[in-house]
Formats: structure tokens, C-alpha cells, sequence
């Protein structure tokens, strides 16, 4: 759980650096995609410290894959982060025999799925989809 919230931290600091180059249409897509994960980010929160653990805190800054500096670069990285997501979200599926943290993951790795093709379809990246999200 403490992977998954990791890329979800990760997630509400990029989707708030992206909003400075994203045009009025993916903005709007990008509050949706912030609501999301700030609500994933503190479910896991909840569950850990409901389980006795300290829950990872989120890092000050997050390193880019690259400078961020236009929509085409804040689409990208959005890609990035939403395939980290399911990533996180997968290992979790894998690792744990909890049925309600589970379905909270698989959830998760789906919406985050969904959410990477419709980045890079409005980047125009192709192919849209990846044949197992969240695989390394």
C-alpha cells in the first residue's frame, strides 16, 4: 500500500505542475484526474494508518522524466504518471490477499489505465493503449 501511495502523491504534484500548460479542454480532465487522486491518496492514508502504519508522506518536489515546458511535455508527463499509478496499484493486487484492498487496487489500476490512454490520445501518441498497464 505504501507503493501505491507513493505514485499517488506523485500524482497530485504533477497533475498540479501540468495545469500551467494545459489548454481549457485537458484542464478540465485534469481537475477530474486530481479529484481522483487526492481521494486514492487518502483512502490508502486511512486503511494504513487504520492498520497501524505510518503512511509515506509525499516528497517536497518530484524529478520529470523531462523539463515540462509546453501542453505536449505536461501530456506526457501525465502519461508517466499515470502509468507509474497502475504500476503501483498492480504490485498491490499482486501482493495482497486483503478482497476489499483488492478491489480498491483493481479499480485503481483500471481508472488509471483509462486515464493514460485518453493522455495519450490527446498527446497523439500511438498506440493509445498498452496491452497489460500496469506490467513492467
Amino acid at each position: 500500500m505504501q507503493r501505491a501511495l507513493a505514485t499517488e502523491h506523485a500524482a497530485v504534484w504533477a497533475l498540479q505542475l501540468a495545469t500551467a500548460f494545459l489548454a481549457a479542454e485537458p484542464a478540465g480532465q485534469l481537475a477530474e484526474a486530481a479529484t481522483t487522486h487526492r481521494a486514492r491518496r487518502d483512502t490508502v492514508d486511512r486503511l494504513l494508518r487504520e492498520r497501524g502504519a505510518v503512511p509515506v508522506a509525499p516528497e517536497a518536489a518530484y524529478a520529470t522524466p523531462a523539463p515540462v515546458t509546453d501542453q505536449v511535455s505536461a501530456l506526457h508527463l501525465l502519461v508517466t504518471v499515470e502509468t507509474d499509478v497502475a504500476a503501483g496499484w498492480r504490485s498491490l493486487i499482486e501482493r495482497t490477499d486483503d478482497a476489499a484492498v483488492r478491489a480498491l487496487a483493481a479499480d485503481a489500476l483500471v481508472d488509471a489505465a483509462v486515464r493514460a490512454t485518453r493522455w495519450r490520445r490527446t498527446a497523439g501518441i500511438t498506440p493509445p493503449t498498452v496491452p497489460l498497464p500496469g506490467a513492467p
